[in-house]
């Protein structure tokens, strides 16, 4: 039985799932460390497979060295994309960074080794809360239906356009800030007007020693709009997930 390999597909099979894995190991809820390496890789070699039609389709096998040169190409496309996906959801680690800040939880910061993340609290219940969301809304799917897109924009072996993808990553980086601010901006406001009032107070009246009720007005104000913000991150997570899958579609 004589048994024949194509492989020029095999190749173009194989850039695209370095370049999946790439993608997943950097970009969220993928690079989550509760997931092991070894299930990166056989989801970027599935996903490569369900890909196949759009890369292969046209793909002419180069010599070695341009494979090589190809494959570093690819993980470099890989790395670039999903880093674009990291700044985008980052708005949301930085929006629990600043309540944290300004609402004195910032003395108990810890590093998360799962989720490679180094916050307080609100830092790290908002990472998780927004991992979680995008597993149960589907946002994955955009992403990766985003990530699937780009094999037409960026045909294998091609590189990026360091231009296009510099624009697409400062633009990626304030639209993460501004996010950030709109975020916990409302909290942040109210916190410091609770400060300033504290401050007026203990000048009006020095007895009463209002700044000790500092802290526990602040852990109560906190914790009170911090459970409305919460409650509107479905919301924030749907509009991330777009942001990140028009970052994809913006580099070329």
């Amino acid at each position: 039985m004589n048994l024949t390999l194509d492989f020029e597909w095999i190749e173009a099979v194989m850039l695209a799932a370095v370049r999946i894995t790439a993608f997943i190991v950097i970009a969220p809820p993928f690079s989550y460390n509760a997931f092991p390496l070894r299930i990166k890789g056989m989801l970027g070699i599935g996903l490569a497979f369900a890909v196949a039609p759009r890369v292969t389709d046209g793909y002419v096998s180069p010599d070695t060295a341009g494979f090589i040169t190809a494959l570093v190409l690819e993980i470099v496309v890989g790395a670039a994309l999903g880093f674009l996906v990291m700044v985008v959801f980052s708005a949301v680690q930085s929006a629990g960074n600043l309540i944290d800040m300004f609402g004195g939880f910032q003395m108990a910061q810890a590093f998360d080794p799962q989720s490679m993340v180094n916050g307080a609290q609100f830092t790290r219940l908002f990472q998780m809360t927004a991992l979680a969301l995008l597993f149960a809304s589907g946002g994955y799917q955009l992403i990766i239906g985003g990530l699937a897109r780009s094999f037409t924009a960026l045909p294998l072996g091609g590189g990026l356009d360091l231009a296009v993808t510099a624009q697409a990553l400062v633009g990626a980086t304030t639209q993460m800030f501004l996010a950030a601010v709109q975020i916990a901006g409302p909290l942040a406001v109210v916190l410091f007007l609770a400060d300033a009032g504290l401050g007026l107070l203990t000048r009006v009246a020095p007895a009463l020693n209002a700044f000790a009720l500092g802290f526990p007005l602040k852990i109560l104000i906190t914790l009170t709009l911090g459970g409305l913000i919460l409650a509107a991150l479905p919301g924030i997570v749907s509009s991330l997930t777009g942001q990140s899958v028009a970052a994809l579609m913006g580099v070329k």
